[in-house]
């Protein structure tokens, strides 16, 4: 014979089952993941930019001296003009000497020295513009200089061109810079956001059982 039990629980029984918790599919939170890919493609978009910048900010600063047509101090040597392109002079010496340059009249009126300084390393070897003229004439003249420095070695070149190198290197380190912070800012904010969206699921959900 059985006793029945007044207070409505079974003998052995703790009640029902627990509720199953709410299941929040990571699909259906917003912002979507596809931004962390997008971050991830604008930061390689941003440094592939940056290293563009940057090479060819090097690039025109190591095709502004003509290193494989250098001479010695005393040498004289034969180049190609062209009419109202500057050239420059660089000088590559172990020690700080007087240096003197000289072409033909019929090149260019003068051969002056320039207001600032501007020096590039190549290799092994520091180059100093010393000199800048611009051709009036189209043609081959010859050029020589002597320094007091007896190693002194010599080079025809562009006219420094200070501020396309120097906005280049600038573009470069911008890129690098926004690549930086705006790629973990787009992925910190849609961490935070999807964050917030789970716990709306989850309370709606958890409301509706209750």
């Amino acid at each position: 014979m059985s006793i029945p039990n007044t207070w409505g629980t079974p003998y052995g029984g703790y009640g029902g089952p627990p509720p199953v918790p709410p299941v929040v599919r990571a699909k259906d939170l917003r912002p979507r993941r596809i931004w962390y890919v997008v971050a991830a493609l604008l930061g390689l978009v941003l440094i592939g930019a940056g290293i563009a910048f940057g090479v060819l900010a090097v690039k025109d600063t190591v095709h502004m001296v003509d290193t494989a047509h250098t001479f010695t101090g005393g040498e004289q040597r034969t180049f190609s003009f062209t009419q109202g392109r500057a050239r420059s002079i660089y000088v590559s010496q172990s020690a700080p000497g007087h240096v003197d340059c000289r072409v033909p009249r019929a090149l260019a009126d003068s051969v002056t020295q320039p207001s600032g300084t501007f020096r590039v390393t190549l290799g092994a070897r520091s180059w100093e513009r010393v000199f800048e003229f611009t051709p009036r004439t189209t043609g081959d003249y010859p050029v020589i200089c002597t320094s007091d420095s007896p190693a002194a070695a010599f080079a025809l070149g562009d006219k420094p061109r200070v501020r396309g190198v120097a906005v280049g290197m600038l573009a470069a380190v911008g890129c690098f810079l926004t690549a930086a912070l705006a790629v973990p800012a787009i992925c910190i904010v849609t961490a935070i956001r999807r964050g917030r969206h789970r716990r709306r699921l989850m309370g709606s959900a958890d409301a509706a059982w209750t």
